[in-house]
């Protein structure tokens, strides 16, 4: 079962650690990345930049059982975790699987992974621009 969690990105790999040392079963990692190119001072740089920022998707069967989640609960470096995963998990699955499907052979996700078009009209479903239509002008 797929769950979510937030994370200190500076204890990342002593949480992945802990986690998985606290759980029976192999523990699966998830956080999805893009690479983003640019040009500063004449030369190509680049920079890599989480797509869900200190969030990461974590995979193990034992997260069907209640008390899974009591055992890594208090694991350094972790914040905390989201509840009612096990409600989306068709939902996790398929986003995952999408991100996934649009990476390249880096293992960055590619920029068509929005599939955004220009002169669409779009509307946000939630924060505080909830119902209102916006157009996208440009692709950058």
């Amino acid at each position: 079962m797929w769950t979510i969690i937030k994370f200190n990105p500076k204890k990342l790999q002593l949480m992945k650690k802990e986690i998985s040392s606290k759980l029976e079963n192999e523990t699966i990692y998830y956080g999805p990345k893009i690479l983003i190119q640019y040009y500063a001072k004449n030369k190509l740089q680049s920079k890599e930049f989480k797509l869900l920022g200190d969030y990461i998707f974590c995979y193990n069967k034992n997260f069907s059982k209640k008390n899974s989640y009591e055992k890594i609960k208090f694991s350094r470096g972790l914040k905390y975790i989201l509840s009612g995963c096990f409600l989306f998990q068709n939902d996790i699955r398929r986003f995952i699987k999408l991100c996934k499907n649009h990476e390249n052979k880096s293992g960055y996700v590619e920029t068509d992974f929005l599939n955004l078009t220009q002169n669409k009209k779009y509307k946000f479903l939630s924060g505080p621009f909830t119902n209102k239509i916006f157009e996208v002008i440009g692709i950058q």
